[in-house]
């Protein structure tokens, strides 16, 4: 076998999504976010891979999956700026880095049991006041909460 130290850690994907540049102490919590271990797909991951970005990272990939807005913004919680990279036919035709959205919807619970999304059905509903400190306010009682605190629904 030829010795080529130029060959990529983990092999190309058909289709899918290849979800890159996640800090590797954040990696299973990104699995277990998104129930990984559920999917019946072809799953790859890679954990403290060598970044140039980061250092160390972990990088997921899944074949023939797709993810929705939602998914999307509950990754951005746990690893805010990992680069989703959607792939077809073996290349990249959409990478966009995830950000936090400015408002998350049925995403966050409310740590205040006061709050009216604890005592009545309805969706909790979040808005980012401090990206940088990753701090978000609940509409109804306006109570803030770092995202590192935050309970996922």
């Amino acid at each position: 076998m030829k010795d080529n130290k130029t060959a990529m850690q983990v092999s190309a994907l058909c289709n899918g999504t290849v979800i890159d540049h996640i800090p590797a102490d954040k990696l299973f919590e990104v699995v277990n976010l998104l129930n990984i271990p559920e999917m019946e797909s072809n799953v790859t991951i890679g954990n403290y891979l060598e970044s140039k970005k980061l250092g160390k990272k972990g990088l997921i990939k899944i074949a023939d999956k797709y993810f929705t807005d939602e998914e999307v913004n509950r990754i951005s919680l746990v690893a805010p700026n990992v680069v989703l990279n959607i792939i077809q036919d073996y290349k990249v035709v959409d990478k966009r880095e995830v950000h936090m959205p400015d408002e998350l919807h049925n995403i966050v619970k409310c740590s205040n049991p006061n709050c009216i999304t604890n005592n009545e059905p309805m969706a909790t509903r979040f808005h980012l006041v401090n990206r940088s400190e990753g701090t978000l306010k609940c509409h109804y009682c306006e109570k803030e909460k770092n995202v590192k605190d935050i309970e996922l629904l």
